[in-house]
């Protein structure tokens, strides 16, 4: 059995990371919140440039050059990491998606990757990273959001690529979320309405509808990368909350063994005190 000093040296050890630990869960907890706030209120914009965009394909049945490619030669991986580790599986799951998805596609494939973490592993592994975007991950703007989808779209509409994916960490709750691929163009979540007449007869656009798609869908791509950047970061933030309760609990845990540890070797070199001072007064007499 240790020392009762190493143990303590022990016990001090592993509170002083304790400390560490109990801080970042409590960060953690905070940029959550703001990043929840900003994800309920980025919703409802996306929602709606979705449907203007579904109800201008009812008129040009959804011929945009934009929207109706067949063919697939290439294809473009936008992939959200965190720059920071310490929060799990979260950059496991992306990195091994991202690598399963290129694997099932057998394309030629270019990536822009956000995050240190994903810099980093696709470097090393010589895949082709046309851009790399570090610092963002936590606190994502919507310049940066403008700033990714220019990049894609250069590659789309210059045909070095014939589709945008965008790999990221989906927030489903608190303590739930879900490593994803979203096709973002071509999108099946852009399939026009089934009431085609209706969209007709009432809607008129200006100069024409094909002129309102040319600015609504990189306005789509914009704001679907700035979705995915905002529940990206609040996905990272909930489960480095998680991952570093887990690890304050094991903390504890430890502790509490040790301090029984500490007890029991406590105990035990007061009893051999007790019996050396015995035989010590039996020797005398």
């Amino acid at each position: 059995m240790a020392s009762t000093r190493e143990i303590k040296r022990r016990i001090k050890g592993i509170n002083s990371i304790l400390q560490i630990t109990k801080a970042m869960e409590l960060v953690s907890t905070a940029k959550l919140r703001r990043a929840r706030i900003r994800l309920a209120k980025t919703k409802p914009y996306f929602q709606t440039v979705v449907d203007d965009i579904r109800e201008i394909l009812t008129i040009v049945d959804d011929n945009h050059p934009l929207l109706s490619r067949e063919k697939r030669d290439a294809v473009l991986y936008i992939v959200l990491t965190s720059d920071k580790g310490l929060a799990g599986g979260y950059n496991a799951n992306v990195l091994r998606l991202t690598e399963k998805a290129i694997k099932e596609d057998g394309l030629p494939s270019k990536l822009l990757v956000v995050g240190t973490k994903a810099k980093d592993y696709f470097e090393r592994r010589n895949y082709d990273i046309v851009e790399s975007y570090t610092g963002l991950s936590e606190d994502p703007e919507y310049s940066d959001a403008r700033e990714l989808a220019a990049a894609a779209m250069d590659l789309y509409e210059s045909g070095e690529v014939d589709a945008i994916r965008i790999i990221y960490t989906r927030f489903i709750s608190t303590i739930s979320y879900d490593a994803q691929v979203v096709s973002i163009l071509p999108s099946d979540e852009l399939k026009a309405n089934e009431d085609r007449t209706t969209a007709r007869t009432q809607i008129e656009f200006e100069p024409s509808p094909m002129a309102v798609l040319d600015d609504l869908i990189p306005m789509y791509v914009v704001t679907t990368i700035f979705g995915a950047l905002i529940e990206a970061a609040a996905s990272e933030q909930g489960s480095r909350r998680v991952a570093m309760e887990n690890a304050s609990d094991n903390a504890h845990d430890m502790i509490d063994e040790l301090q029984t540890n500490y007890n029991r070797a406590r105990q035990a070199a007061i009893t051999n005190e007790i019996t050396e001072i015995v035989s010590a007064a039996d020797a005398v007499q």
